[in-house]
């Protein structure tokens, strides 16, 4: 099953593809269910994987505390897509039954050589939530 692709036309840094090329990139994802109250990433552990929320509401946690809730559309770990390995800045718990778009980090990579015009987005994505992070 493919990633819905009105949930990807939403990521901004996504913006530059055309039609055509995001269907591909939702062939290539792979689609998760989560239920209801369960975890879908822990802050700490290692990212490896980016998420596109395809239906459902999840909630993220920083340090324990509720920071927002995402919805279709919304989307995170762009950071493992940049830095796979790196520990997860967040966790992210299902608030009711989950389905996402998933993409591992070394296919993204391969994408991006296809597609360089996403690069520039991404970076602005990635920097601004290190902008927004606490410490910053």
């Amino acid at each position: 099953m493919a990633a819905d692709t009105d949930a990807l036309r939403k990521v901004k840094f996504l913006a530059p593809l055309n039609d055509r090329n995001i269907r591909g990139l939702a062939k290539s994802m792979t689609v998760r269910k989560v239920p209801a109250g369960e975890p879908i990433l822990t802050e700490g552990d290692s990212a490896i994987a980016f998420f596109v929320i395809l239906d459902g509401e999840a909630t993220v946690l920083v340090g324990g505390k509720e920071r927002r809730t995402l919805g279709p559309g919304d989307h995170f770990g762009e950071i493992a897509l940049v830095l796979p390995h790196t520990p997860r800045t967040a966790s992210v718990t299902a608030k009711t039954d989950v389905e996402l778009g998933a993409m591992a980090s070394w296919n993204f990579k391969s994408f991006v050589a296809e597609h360089p015009e996403v690069t520039w987005p991404l970076l602005e994505t990635v920097a601004q939530l290190v902008a927004d992070s606490p410490g910053a």
